[in-house]
């Protein structure tokens, strides 16, 4: 075999471990999946595995999608969406509703930058945080039990799943963290690069599934929710926190979502 033909297949090789490699990572850091032990971190650890969390949408997504597709067969739509969201919610550990809940008790609860940081940082919710969580739910579910087709309800649960991950990265680049030892600082900064992958990659998903002006009003939805969840961040506490990036999560999917049921 010519040398030049085995070291592009070495080129290739080394490639294909390397985003395997930052996929693991993306979906340790993002799932409760039972994925074995971490190995060494790939170059550029999670900030630039953040390309890759549509793909980790696409693997939540999909899940709770074939959820709802098996419960349809035997359930009303309002009990298959609210199966679809728990599957979700499994995978994940509640983590994106965890940083919705801390986000909206100290946004709401507190008088000063100092005391809603404390205020985020504390394990227990407050009325705010209940409300908003119960209200995200709400929402989602309604949206999914809303659709006028299964197949739809759970293509739109995969492309709302990606699109709302793949803006996280984004916000990143907008909002500078505000804590020196948070989530939002450890995981490093993207690039611009990889912020871009992961918004085409969500976009290309979304266009794979549905038809092209849903995918379109979804992903305008999910960037018009997290630039809104931005701005208010920024105008509460100057910056990002990981609570914040969970929370863009959930503001995201649930445009996403509702964008989802006035095209379809």
């Amino acid at each position: 075999m010519p040398r030049f033909t085995l070291g592009r297949h070495r080129l290739i090789r080394t490639g294909m471990n390397r985003l395997i490699a930052q996929l693991h990572l993306a979906l340790v850091f993002m799932t409760r999946l039972p994925l074995p032990e971490l190995g060494e971190l790939p170059e550029g650890g999670l900030a630039r595995a953040m390309r890759l969390f549509p793909v980790v949408g696409l693997i939540i997504g999909g899940a709770a999608g074939l959820v709802y597709l098996a419960a349809h067969l035997v359930l009303p739509s309002a009990i298959c969406a609210l199966l679809a969201l728990a599957t979700g919610i499994l995978i994940t550990g509640c983590l994106h509703e965890d940083g919705l809940a801390d986000l909206a008790d100290g946004f709401g609860g507190g008088h000063d930058i100092t005391r809603k940081l404390e205020i985020m940082r504390d394990s227990r919710i407050g009325s705010y945080g209940v409300t908003a969580v119960g209200m995200s739910l709400l929402l989602r579910g309604t949206a999914i039990a809303a659709l006028d087709t299964p197949l739809h309800a759970a293509f739109a649960l995969v492309a709302a799943h990606a699109l709302s991950r793949a803006v996280i990265p984004a916000v990143m680049l907008i909002l500078p963290p505000v804590r020196l030892d948070g989530l939002g600082k450890g995981a490093g900064q993207p690039e611009r690069e990889d912020a871009g992958v992961a918004m085409l990659g969500a976009l290309l998903i979304a266009l794979l599934l549905l038809p092209l002006g849903t995918a379109i009003a979804m992903t305008a939805a999910a960037i018009a929710g997290a630039i809104a969840l931005s701005y208010l961040a920024f105008r509460q506490i100057g910056g990002q926190t990981g609570d914040v990036l969970g929370a863009t999560e959930q503001v995201a999917q649930a445009a996403a979502l509702l964008a989802a049921v006035a095209t379809l």
